[in-house]
């Protein structure tokens, strides 16, 4: 499905970041390329590989990022696919969230997408092909208490996602942008949580369990695809349910 096609996936160490970077390169991937501010987390999670290519970067520093993309272009030419999956979190009630826990996550989840999207679509546009899609959350649509922070980056992709959507095909461009909103996954963000937490959110889920790194991936895969060709400016959402 991505025969000959360059991907480039950060927050690509652990979780859905490593299920997407997997799934790419096992779906025929001329190259991916792996980026996570992690180097131990990075040479952990994948051995050395002709097709998955690790890099070290921090996805706020707009002069390497910049560095990295004219590589890949000396390189390949292209960029086909690029899924921004970094993000963090720093949650606290609006009155006890400091300024830093605010700046820190808007950097990260916001800027840090449209660093990496900034530097990349031009490529895809000269190219007149790719498909970027960003990880939002069903909190970017519907909010949550303790992460307004959180909830203000994910509602924002979506809203840059929108607008990109009509901008890269303004003049006829098959330069596609979604957005994937998942709802309560089994990751390692997840994993230390007490079970009650994890209790309540297989209970509020219709379906009744947690999500996987899995289900995240497939409707990532399907959105980078080709399959996904006349589909553009949209949120998929894989919550179980969770949000209806």
């Amino acid at each position: 499905m991505f025969k000959n096609k360059v991907c480039i996936v950060t927050g690509a160490a652990q979780g859905i970041g490593k299920a997407v970077v997997e799934r790419f390169a096992n779906q025929g991937a001329t190259a991916v390329y792996a980026l996570d501010m992690n180097q131990h987390a990075l040479a952990i999670a994948f051995p050395p590989s002709e097709v998955i290519k690790t890099v070290t970067i921090n996805i706020c520093d707009r002069v390497t990022i910049q560095a990295l993309i004219e590589e890949i272009k000396a390189v390949h030419g292209r960029v086909d696919v690029l899924v921004n999956n970094a993000g963090i979190t720093r949650d606290a009630l609006i009155d006890k969230m400091t300024e830093q826990d605010w700046d820190m996550v808007i950097d990260v989840n916001l800027k840090g997408v449209f660093n990496l999207t900034q530097a990349v679509a031009p490529l895809m546009m000269e190219n007149n092909s790719g498909s970027i899609v960003t990880m939002s959350s069903v909190v970017g649509t519907d909010g949550n208490i303790g992460q307004t922070n959180y909830a203000a980056t994910k509602g924002g992709v979506i809203a840059m996602t929108k607008s990109w959507a009509k901008e890269f095909a303004r003049k006829g461009a098959q330069v596609r942008a979604n957005c994937v909103a998942p709802g309560f996954v089994e990751t390692p963000m997840t994993a230390d949580l007490p079970e009650k937490v994890l209790a309540m959110m297989k209970d509020k889920t219709p379906l009744g369990r947690m999500g996987t790194t899995d289900d995240i991936a497939n409707g990532v895969e399907f959105l980078a695809s080709d399959k996904s060709s006349f589909i553009t400016g949209q949120v998929l959402k894989i919550d179980g349910g969770l949000v209806l």
